[in-house]
């Protein structure tokens, strides 16, 4: 310590009120001593006492020449009292460690379907005002789930306030599932009423016995089938909306991910919806190189993990392949992709998740494997995706086609985009930075490009020309 500094901290003590001397037996703080342990000055005056202003030792840092000027009270090296002041608001949980959807949707809803026997599921966050605000409807692709437009969601919400989100699960995937199929009852005995709506508590898996998946209760009989999925975003728009008791069906944006693209463009095409799709939006699949990979897809899924001894596990390995490559999103919807195994034997010690009916995730042991078979449905593949670049480009309604890159593109798509100055056939975005996975890897610019498509395709935005009629009637036209 220099003359000056000494000089300083004495004129500092000298205006101090005196301190009790400390407790016998009492041992100082290890950063109290000097090197050879003692508390003294080289010329034989005390250094300050714990409990009253410390002095810095030799540093020029901000921190150091603060804390030596405030008197601030030092706490003892076991003690950390400003433990968890940094970070994020997360900081108290583990670094891979699951998110609830409450965060990102306002609420879900378990809609029966009495003419399939299909309970749907969705995530939803309704628009301000039905009759004037758009309504976002997403579906994603075959393994994966409604939260794979999560973050999306949210981004969508920051830009467009008004606007609704739904995403929905499809039959196979995430918490949609098939009703029980009814015991024979007695002739006497009336048949449950499976027409009501809403969040039945028997349609909520509560606990680990509970949870079980659609492919499970069908078996091997799983309808996959293009038109029975396009059927089923059909039925899911009615039920939301008359579960929502809207006067009025909101103006649709559909968007769809990889199989989800190719069932949007079918209901577009379809016109079930009518005039009330304005637009639709295909995340990275386009016939012909979705048709080539198919061939390599079974030596893909050969490469995945079979099973993941925790959650945390399961997101860790979608991050580090690359798979996702948003570590936030990878928390939210990756949870949703696992089950837990019934086939393989748990070991106390491993630490795993269940969702609960609040969105959040409790702790509990066992392994998680895949919810969906994926090799079960190859016999659909080929469906999918057939005949989808013609749908695509001559359905109703404003087009966007967002891909990874413009290697994905086949020759309808390629003659449709020289074709877009002439006749507007579709709008081309590429995000070369994201992997397959669009929406999830690059949540913001992905929200920003679908809600200028929106404000592009909105029709309440149209000012029309007065009518003829109108003009002759006011006198205005001669």
């Amino acid at each position: 310590m220099s003359d000056l500094q000494r000089s300083f901290a004495k004129a500092k003590l000298s205006n101090l009120p005196f301190d009790p001397p400390m407790p016998l037996n009492t041992t100082l703080p290890e950063n109290m001593l000097d090197e050879e342990g003692v508390n003294e000055a080289e010329d034989g005056t005390l250094k300050p006492l714990p409990g009253s202003i410390s002095t810095a030792k030799d540093d020029d840092s901000s921190s150091a020449s603060s804390t030596s000027s405030t008197g601030t009270i030092m706490p003892e090296p076991s003690k950390h009292l400003f433990a968890g002041s940094k970070g994020s608001p997360h900081r108290n949980q583990r670094p891979l460690s699951p998110l609830p959807w409450t965060q990102y949707f306002a609420q879900e809803l378990y809609l029966p379907n009495p003419a399939t026997h299909i309970t749907h599921h969705i995530y939803l966050t309704p628009p301000t005002n039905p009759t004037t605000s758009p309504l976002f409807i997403t579906h994603h692709g075959a393994g994966s789930s409604g939260l794979s437009f999560a973050i999306l969601a949210s981004e969508i919400k920051r830009l467009l306030p008004e606007a609704g989100v739904l995403s929905l699960d499809a039959r196979g995937h995430g918490f949609t599932t098939p009703d029980p199929i009814p015991q024979p009852r007695p002739p006497n005995h009336a048949l449950p009423d499976l027409s009501t709506t809403g969040n039945p508590a028997s349609n909520i898996p509560s606990t680990n016995d509970e949870i079980t998946t659609s492919a499970e209760q069908e078996g091997g009989n799983l309808d996959l089938r293009l038109e029975t999925l396009s059927a089923d975003v059909v039925a899911v728009v009615e039920l939301t909306n008359q579960k929502m008791a809207w006067t009025e069906l909101p103006g649709l944006i559909l968007v769809g991910h990889s199989l989800g693209g190719a069932v949007m463009t079918d209901v577009a095409m379809g016109g079930k919806l009518g005039n009330k799709v304005l637009g639709y939006a295909v995340l990275d699949v386009v016939e012909g190189s979705a048709i080539d990979a198919l061939q390599s897809m079974q030596s893909y899924l050969s490469t995945r993990p079979k099973a993941f001894p925790t959650l945390e596990a399961g997101i860790e390995w979608h991050t580090r392949s690359r798979t996702i490559r948003n570590t936030t999103s990878a928390r939210v919807s990756v949870p949703s992709l696992l089950r837990p195994s019934s086939s393989c034997p748990a070991s106390s010690n491993e630490d795993i998740v269940i969702r609960g009916s609040e969105g959040s995730w409790s702790e509990g042991s066992g392994p998680w494997t895949w919810l969906t078979d994926l090799s079960a449905t190859q016999p659909f593949w080929k469906g999918w995706f057939v005949g989808l670049s013609p749908k695509f480009l001559s359905a109703r309604g404003g087009k966007l086609l967002l891909l990874a890159g413009t290697d994905r593109l086949d020759k309808d798509l390629m003659i449709g985009q020289m074709q877009v100055l002439e006749t507007g056939k579709y709008q081309l975005q590429v995000f070369p930075e994201a992997g397959h996975f669009i929406q999830e890897d690059q949540p913001e610019k992905t929200a920003m490009v679908l809600a200028d498509f929106y404000r592009r395709n909105d029709r309440s935005a149209l000012v029309l020309p007065p009518k003829v009629g109108d003009l002759l009637k006011s006198g205005i036209a001669p």
